[in-house]
């Protein structure tokens, strides 16, 4: 066989297996929530961005919570004075993740939403189920994937845990730019550019993230504040809400003493506010 030939054959195998196809771009938006209040004025943004008819229906995914239904609840309240589609509380565990129904009802829903909590929790349900393969697939097909909270940081693919190896005592940020402080884990991996971070100026956990940055120089780490949010679509990153979104990224002369101390000599932070847009890589 000549080499022509054999180089035709070689891209016929990759083609046939997937191999030499590139991953589609996925149709929906995510809508990222820093935490804290849901006034009238986001809740209207995000439904905006969904662009729900009368016939769409929202799932809310409260597994963060340590109450669940108390969270879908708090959900309602919010919702209910500016939107008029059902609202389906979908609690799944690790009893029901193949409830073929609720999965259906998972892919279909336009607008998702992820409570706050603890982001572990969640993942520990979700992570290799048929509820992660929903998800994403409605994340594809156009549906808008909201979350605050525990519900944003899980927007990654490496996930912020929150944990501190150097304290046991649970604190708002960590208190050593340490490079081992941070505890990275999977995520949904909805986000696969960027890492996140929740309640970001008003618990000041920029100590934190520079501990994610040090841990992943080349993904932008993106802290955003109570009352707001980002809003991707692509690489296209918009704020809205009511305070700020700080990104950090790009360290120059990055390294880690014997003792485990961050050091660098640059790097770019950018502070954002509601209408300011940004790319991601």
């Amino acid at each position: 066989m000549k080499k022509s030939q054999l180089f035709l054959f070689a891209i016929a195998i990759l083609l046939h297996t997937g191999l030499g196809a590139q991953k589609a771009i996925p149709k929906g938006t995510l809508f990222i929530i820093g935490g804290g209040d849901r006034p009238p004025s986001l809740v209207k943004s995000l439904l905006a961005v969904a662009q729900l008819n009368s016939k769409d229906y929202i799932v809310v995914l409260p597994m963060s919570s340590e109450e669940p239904d108390s969270s879908f609840h708090y959900f309602k309240e919010d919702f209910a004075p500016v939107c008029t589609n059902t609202i389906a509380n979908l609690n799944f565990t690790k009893e029901n993740v193949n409830n073929t129904l609720w999965l259906d009802s998972l892919v279909h829903a336009k607008l998702i939403f992820i409570t706050g909590g603890d982001q572990e929790r969640f993942m520990n349900v979700v992570l290799n189920t048929p509820v992660y393969s929903a998800i994403h697939k409605a994340y594809e097909n156009g549906s808008t994937i909201a979350g605050t909270s525990a519900g944003a940081a899980v927007m990654s693919k490496q996930m912020i845990t929150g944990k501190e190896f150097s304290d046991t005592v649970y604190r708002a940020t960590f208190r050593k730019l340490h490079s081992k402080n941070i505890e990275i884990k999977e995520g949904l991996g909805l986000l696969t550019n960027a890492i996140i971070d929740q309640h970001f100026i008003v618990r000041s956990r920029y100590n934190r993230l520079l501990s994610a940055l040090a841990k992943y120089p080349t993904l932008p780490c993106i802290g955003i504040d109570e009352v707001t949010a980002i809003v991707v679509h692509n690489n296209k990153v918009k704020v809205t809400g009511e305070s700020q979104v700080i990104v950090f990224k790009d360290p120059k002369g990055l390294k880690i003493t014997p003792g485990d101390l961050i050091k660098l000599s640059d790097m770019q932070v950018s502070i954002y506010t509601a209408g300011d847009e940004f790319l991601l890589k």
